[in-house]
């Protein structure tokens, strides 16, 4: 591509810092990094339209795991880990809600239900521990996290108790990268679309970046990139395709919250008098290990099966729009193994000029606002 003189100039001259991924995590580290250096020059590079990845097409979900979630991460980390985990997850939430302000990301909290199919003996298990984890978390909340509660919202199928979390809330992510977006114009932070890194190389006082249309150099390079991180960084971080789908308005929708199903690896809630279903990747998870947006059968008819027979039994419903969204993740663990640490994100110095911020872990509206201020802290410490 030919790019004029005013072009090069105006947008890709003295560049300070250039970020690769204009999502959460991207747009955070680059609001920051203009905290620190107010006159620095600010790029980021996004290859898609939108912020491709999970940043606009998650679910909303203002969370920190649930209590089977919390159990499953015990088995592979330490409490310690786990705390600092949820700690974290918690951090980031609030400094989202700090940064964009409730009204603005539609921030709601009506709590957070586990559901527990009948077949399972996965109720019992949890409240078995649930002493036990309201104890270990309490010096981050001050309060007991978890509680029962009776099966109000009228779920077939599933035992009549639900796990409640207090605590858990729900956002408008189309709103909440918006309002990351417009923030960073504001503050004269240069974002280009439709612009893919195919690679950049290092030299004394520069990093020279190659991209689908033209190259350039920066002084440092952050990449931000999370389930893409892999086209670009040996670390340990996989695409995970999460396969999301969401009704028609359904008059009188009384489902409200956010709920968690099979140790959180199904998701809904309620959305504009809609629900919205996803996940199912553990029924293939080596299929969704891709960066291919796409749906597959087999997930989106268990995503319309558990709505047919769990969520909506009784209700007349339509499906409206399917789509999917490609996380970053760490190893996932075997029979043979445990990689203590993995789900903890990687937030690291690579060379003297580049850096990287990714492995989300599924987690990103938690702490994409945190990892994006970290990874701009490593280079104004």
């Amino acid at each position: 591509m030919d790019l004029s003189y005013w072009e090069i100039k105006s947008w890709l001259t003295n560049i300070d810092f250039t970020i690769v991924g204009s999502g959460i995590v991207g747009l955070s580290c680059a609001l920051n990094l203009k905290e620190h250096f107010p006159k620095a020059n600010i790029l980021v590079l996004e290859k898609g339209m939108l912020p491709q990845g999970a940043s606009t097409k998650n679910a909303g979900f203002a969370c920190f795991g649930s209590l089977s979630e919390v159990l499953e991460d015990l088995k592979s980390h330490t409490e310690a880990e786990v705390l600092e985990l949820v700690k974290k997850r918690v951090a980031g939430l609030q400094l989202l809600r700090q940064t964009l302000g409730d009204k603005t990301i539609n921030y709601q909290e009506l709590g957070g239900y586990e559901l527990f199919i009948e077949e399972n003996d996965l109720l019992e298990q949890c409240l078995s521990k649930k002493t036990y984890i309201n104890k270990l978390l309490k010096p981050i909340f001050e309060n007991d996290v978890f509680s029962t509660k009776p099966n109000d919202f009228k779920f077939q199928n599933v035992k009549n108790q639900y796990i409640f979390n207090q605590f858990e809330g729900q956002i408008d992510t189309g709103k909440m990268m918006a309002a990351l977006t417009q923030l960073a114009l504001k503050k004269e932070i240069r974002i280009l679309n439709n612009i893919t890194v195919r690679g950049f190389s290092e030299d004394t006082n520069t990093v020279k970046i190659k991209t689908n249309t033209f190259e350039f150099s920066t002084s440092k390079l952050l990449i931000a990139t999370n389930g893409f991180a892999s086209e670009l960084l040996e670390e340990d971080v996989k695409p995970a395709r999460a396969q999301v789908l969401i009704t028609r308005p359904i008059k009188n929708l009384h489902i409200k919250g956010t709920f968690h199903l099979d140790k959180g690896y199904y998701y809904f809630r309620n959305i504009d008098n809609r629900i919205l279903l996803g996940g199912g990747r553990h029924l293939d998870f080596k299929g969704e290990e891709t960066t291919e947006f796409n749906q597959t059968a087999l997930i989106q008819n268990k995503l319309e099966t558990l709505l047919k027979t769990i969520i909506l039994p009784e209700m007349n419903y339509e499906i409206d729009f399917r789509w999917s969204g490609i996380m970053g993740v760490g190893s996932r663990i075997d029979n043979y193994r445990k990689l203590s640490g993995q789900k903890k994100a990687v937030v690291k110095q690579l060379s003297n000029h580049v850096f990287c911020g990714v492995r989300l872990g599924g987690m990103g509206i938690a702490i994409g606002s945190l990892v994006g201020k970290e990874l701009a802290d490593l280079i104004s410490e």
